[in-house]
């Protein structure tokens, strides 16, 4: 692929957004539209059942947070809490993270980026965040600046993530315990419970970073 500027990072294989389709009965929110240059903008992928969301939103009134759940009977769950609570500033969204970023989301636009879950595809390494194309989409949409939050209790995905950031996707990387008494998901509250070790590795998004989606 032909390029017109050195991009920040050291992946070669290109994501292609133009093949993704948009999810069933897709609407953008207003919130998402990049109308409003004065909002802080929040995403969370793997909401699950929203316990960091509708935290996360009661306690951050001045940001507007998106969280996204795949799966149906977490989203209803999340999305029944998120109506009883009526948190103005909290969008849940049901449907395939990849697909619904491609469609909704506009460059420079996010401030921060969690993904709280402990691993996707474990048994998958291609389909782990720091290792597909699609995490220089990902980073397209977030501002300069702004970090990329990963927790998770695997040691071996932990390992794999930071190598990543660090290696492939050139950004300035901290990676640290979560705190013993952390009550910010459903997942941490288990394996806090289980004395198990929770990491989480903040990625931030240098000021010039360049992708090949940078609008």
């Amino acid at each position: 692929m032909a390029q017109e500027f050195i991009l920040s990072h050291q992946q070669q294989r290109a994501f292609q957004p133009q093949k993704l389709s948009a999810p069933r009965d897709f609407v953008i929110p207003e919130v998402a539209k990049g109308n409003d240059k004065t909002a802080t903008l929040v995403l969370e992928i793997g909401a699950g059942k929203g316990k960091h969301a509708l935290s996360f939103a009661a306690a951050h009134s001045d940001q507007q947070l998106i969280a996204i759940e795949r799966t149906r009977n977490k989203f209803e769950a999340f999305a029944k809490q998120a109506t009883q609570q009526a948190l103005s500033n909290l969008t849940p969204i049901h449907a395939d993270a990849i697909a619904w970023i491609v469609h909704a989301i506009v460059p420079n636009s996010i401030a921060r980026i969690f993904i709280l879950y402990p691993n996707p595809e474990q048994h998958n390494p291609n389909q782990q965040w720091l290792n597909m194309p699609f995490f220089e989409f990902l980073l397209s949409r977030l501002q300069e600046g702004g970090e990329v939050i990963l927790a998770t209790n695997i040691k071996s995905y932990m390992d794999n993530a930071e190598q990543q950031s660090i290696g492939v996707w050139q950004l300035p990387t901290v990676r640290h315990e979560v705190p013993a008494n952390s009550q910010r998901t459903h997942f941490e509250v288990k394996y806090v419970a289980r004395r198990e070790t929770c990491w989480q590795l903040n990625m931030r998004k240098p000021v010039g970073y360049q992708t090949r989606f940078d609008g």
